[in-house]
């Protein structure tokens, strides 16, 4: 029979890209997992890891063993859902990845909403950007997260996971504040403020410029949009700005009517098999009311 315990390791390498990769994530050394894996092809009678380079990737039967393996992590994850819902309420503990502004403006209220109504669900909250919550929900770090997702993007993962939409959050371009643009060449002078070129929102905010014309003079990085919100109040930098953050911080700043306007979706994402049990079901419900009551 083989050992659940190293085919979500061989998993691992496969979601982390490498074995160096996944003994970090994972919490192992090299040389154990490759121990590990190395078992793992002799207890299977095939070749599951071939080198190119100096790393490995994952010989077409070792995807085929990853795919079954997803299936056998959702069974059990139904299978712990099932025995959960004997219990009356939701109990035990809950561990949520969110992004930064979600976590500043809607997890409190959602968190102390689930104090009150189930005192034995323990919710604790990791602040981490969206693409590196959704891989540890996937390594199983956390069991579920609250992540964005814009129009055009690659989001989550297709397999292994559940996702729902929470809701909308408008997202506006702004200009740098008090300098004055007469016309639309001169708007291709302005200096812009992006999140890193790795996050969805600096994907989807060069895409939409640039069918508008314009290829943003990017001068500054950072993944804290309140830096962006503070760059456009001094007139230092053009930013696009979800209404979440422009609201929390009852800011003035109006939206450039030369910009576009989208907006992001707010998705709550659990591993597959796991969407039904009564407290990720409880702690959805208290997001979504939370964000409903953020936004009225």
């Amino acid at each position: 029979m083989l050992d659940l315990h190293r085919l979500t390791l061989l998993r691992g390498v496969k979601l982390h890209g490498s074995m160096s990769a996944a003994a970090r994530e994972l919490g192992y050394s090299h040389s154990a997992i490759s121990q590990q894996l190395g078992v793992l092809e002799k207890e299977t009678g095939v070749v599951l890891l071939e080198k190119v380079g100096r790393s490995v990737r994952l010989t077409p039967a070792g995807e085929e063993l990853v795919r079954n393996t997803e299936a056998i992590l959702a069974a059990i994850e139904r299978a712990e859902s099932d025995l959960a819902t004997a219990h009356e309420r939701a109990h035990g503990v809950v561990t949520i990845a969110a992004f930064a502004s979600i976590s500043r403006s809607v997890m409190p209220a959602a968190m102390a909403d689930l104090a009150r109504r189930f005192p034995g669900l323990d919710v604790r909250l990791r602040r981490e950007e969206p693409e590196a919550a959704v891989m540890q929900l996937m390594s199983r770090q956390v069991d579920a997260v609250v992540t964005d997702a814009f129009p055009g993007t690659q989001g989550a993962p297709d397999g292994g996971i559940h996702t729902t939409v929470i809701g909308q959050d408008p997202v506006r371009g702004y200009l740098p504040h008090g300098v004055a643009f007469d016309d639309f060449d001169q708007l291709r002078t302005a200096r812009w403020v992006l999140e890193p070129l790795s996050a969805a929102s600096a994907q989807w905010a060069l895409r939409v410029c640039r069918e508008r014309g314009i290829e943003p003079n990017v001068a500054h990085f950072s993944s804290d949009l309140l830096f962006h919100l503070r760059m456009v109040e001094q007139g230092l930098a053009a930013a696009f700005l979800p209404d979440m953050v422009v609201r929390e911080m009852g800011s003035t700043i109006v939206p450039s009517s030369w910009l576009p306007a989208d907006q992001r979706s707010i998705q709550y994402v659990v591993r597959s098999g796991s969407e039904n049990s009564p407290a990720l079901v409880a702690v959805r419900e208290a997001i979504v009311q939370a964000f409903q009551a953020h936004n009225m």
